[in-house]
């Protein structure tokens, strides 16, 4: 990270990026870390890039984590806040923490630990991310698409669910439609106000479209562990290019084709960027854990043994970073991608996004987007 930006008396100054688009001016917050005002000149997401200022931007929110720093959210204990700070000093102001597919009894003890991180107040641990809730990625899943999951899945359970939520909130949940009673209990889940998002599944492109139908919402890590595209047989894929309004996507040039990055931020209006990052993110090549599995981070990248991969070594600011140098995206749709569809497809309405009454989570950027500061609530990070 460069050399801090000033912030002081609850106010900051640069090229910020509100919801009616960037000004040239600066940004206050009260005592509560709510925004109380914005004031400045408008100006272009070009001259923004050019003029020398300060860029601020929403705080990047990511709904698909597994771990950092060395630890594993399936761990339990003081792991969700050690992977909060980690993501936080990389500019992520709220995540989902996320879970493997595992036993009842593992799964439990992963939520009562976020459970207990999530009834802290910020003023407890102001030097994490703020943990929105749960995404419990499976265990409802096909057997036949695991992808880097542990083999432990099964149908749905709305007992199980219950018993989870009543420990930490599920915000959202990975399914396979096409497994067992998973399709006619999608809306049962959205009922409990839980997203659900298709993925981790052999699913057709008519399976697809009826869970979309039923109330699902999106799809996990597009185009990852999911029946591809092909001009006869759509699949899950298909559904989601042509029919969905949100999907998450991983941006690390690794686990999806810079082309077919393209073609998801062309075809889904609010896809959003996800890191699915795992203990091994901010650390050094070796060995580490993912869930009940180990995985190797070598290469660039996160692997099983046998070379599938198992999740990523990203952080938020790399993937805005890719979108923007890699993907040619101009600065305001590529904030949108890593911050305010995904606070959107949750219904968060006071973050991910700069305007009067929201919480102050920023990210300030120098020029060349590398992170200088990252503000949870107008508190630095």
């Amino acid at each position: 990270m460069s050399s801090a930006v000033p912030v002081a008396n609850n106010r900051i100054s640069g090229n910020v990026l509100t919801s009616q688009g960037f000004i040239k001016g600066s940004i206050e917050w009260d005592e509560l870390g709510r925004i109380s005002h914005l004031q400045g000149n408008s100006i272009s997401s070009e001259v923004a890039r050019e003029n020398g200022q300060a860029i601020i931007l929403p705080g990047f929110i990511d709904l698909h984590v597994h771990g950092g720093a060395g630890y594993d959210i399936m761990e339990g204990g003081d792991a969700v806040n050690k992977v909060a700070r980690i993501h936080a000093e990389h500019g992520t102001t709220s995540i989902l923490a996320t879970t493997m597919t595992a036993p009842q009894t593992d799964l439990l003890a992963a939520f009562e630990a976020i459970g207990q991180a999530m009834a802290r107040p910020s003023s407890f641990s102001p030097k994490r991310a703020h943990v929105l809730g749960v995404h419990l990625e499976g265990p409802y899943i096909s057997e036949s698409k695991l992808g880097a999951q542990p083999a432990f899945a099964r149908p749905v359970s709305l007992e199980e669910i219950d018993q989870l939520n009543r420990l930490a909130l599920i915000k959202l949940i990975t399914l396979a439609p096409e497994t067992d009673n998973n399709m006619e209990l999608i809306g049962k889940l959205t009922e409990l106000g839980i997203r659900v998002q298709l993925g981790h599944t052999s699913g057709s492109y008519e399976q697809g479209v009826q869970a979309l139908q039923a109330g699902a919402t999106g799809f996990t890590h597009l185009f990852n562990a999911m029946s591809g595209l092909h001009h006869r047989e759509p699949g899950m894929v298909g559904a989601a290019l042509a029919h969905a309004q949100y999907a998450e996507i991983i941006p690390d040039l690794l686990h999806v084709h810079p082309g077919a990055l393209k073609v998801a931020i062309r075809s889904i209006p609010n896809c959003y960027c996800v890191t699915d990052s795992t203990s091994a993110a901010g650390m050094p090549d070796g060995e580490y854990s993912l869930g009940r599995h180990k995985v190797y981070k070598c290469m660039g990248g996160v692997r099983l043994k046998d070379g599938t991969l198992a999740g990523s070594t990203l952080c938020m600011n790399q993937a805005f970073k890719n979108l923007v140098n890699v993907l040619g995206i101009n600065l305001e749709q590529a904030s949108l991608r890593v911050s305010s569809f995904a606070a959107q497809h949750l219904g968060i309405l006071d973050r991910g996004i700069l305007q009067k009454n929201a919480f102050a989570d920023c990210v300030i950027l120098n020029q060349d987007l590398e992170l200088q500061e990252t503000l949870l609530q107008g508190s630095k990070i």
